[in-house]
């Protein structure tokens, strides 16, 4: 898994992180610890999860090994990475770093999960824009090393057209056909009619939302092929691998990015 953290959004997110939490600078630190003291530390898992968003730390230290990488699997006590340089900097530094690794590693062992979940079916797991407004780039970058595919980054490089577009838009055919103009549209229906209409239109993406693995499957039969579909609403793990067994191509899970737990990992300073 490539985890690229030289985009701008990215440079900038760890840059204001670390002026948000530091400030005008650490005063414990300060008060505390000598100057010219050196140290290093070691980042540790406590628990087992899928990491990610470890290649953040070469943005917050000035020398740092990284001993694993996002995507890997890791055991409880298995140290990730080792930094070094002056004890201030690393312990004004150690809440923003463990901030980072630990909500992106949540994302990551939850996505994993579903992906888990679904193993056999031929249904891949989308993530969604549910993500914490700033972090998206990050959120999803971390969905991709728990193994999820990632959808759309934003409303400007894919278009889905969903219920209210449909309304605005004065109908399935009206939406479609201004769609087609700028791309290939995904469409969401909710109706066996609206089906009918967007596949008679040419359609050959659908999303199906809020129905039971029940009612997916047997519009899936219907569909018969003709589009690829996507279902969303609703999807947990507990019910993840019935709606991929409806012969889905994707099942969308917000709760991915917007409910994933932060994991539990440790900074240990070494002088």
């Amino acid at each position: 898994m490539t985890f690229d953290v030289h985009h701008p959004e990215i440079l900038e997110t760890v840059r204001r992180a670390l002026a948000e939490d530091i400030g005008s600078g650490d005063i414990t630190s300060e008060a505390c610890v000598p100057a010219e003291m050196r140290a290093s530390g070691r980042f540790f898992a406590r628990q087992p999860l899928i990491l990610a968003g470890v290649e953040l730390l070469p943005l917050i230290y000035d020398e740092t090994d990284l001993f694993k990488r996002s995507g890997d699997e890791c055991h409880s006590r298995e140290p990730l990475a080792s930094v070094r340089g002056p004890a201030r900097k690393l312990l004004e530094c150690e809440r923003t770093a463990l901030n980072f690794l630990q909500r992106l590693t949540g994302i990551a062992t939850l996505a994993r999960r579903y992906v888990n979940a679904v193993a056999g079916t031929g249904c891949r797991i989308l993530d969604t824009r549910k993500t914490t407004p700033g972090l998206r780039r990050l959120e999803k970058m971390a969905a991709a090393a728990g193994g999820v595919v990632n959808h759309r980054m934003g409303l400007y490089d894919a278009i889905l057209i969903k219920n209210n577009h449909i309304v605005a838009a004065g109908g399935v055919r009206a939406a479609l056909e201004r769609a087609k103009q700028r791309g290939e549209p995904q469409i969401e229906v909710r109706t066996r009619a609206e089906l009918d209409e967007a596949l008679s239109c040419g359609a050959t993406r659908l999303l199906l939302d809020n129905l039971t693995p029940e009612q997916a499957a047997a519009e899936i039969r219907y569909i018969a092929g003709r589009a690829t579909v996507e279902l969303s609403g609703g999807i947990t793990l507990e019910n993840v691998r019935a709606y991929a067994e409806t012969g889905a191509d994707f099942v969308s899970c917000g709760a991915i990015t917007h409910s994933a737990t932060a994991l539990d990992l440790n900074f240990r300073l070494e002088l």
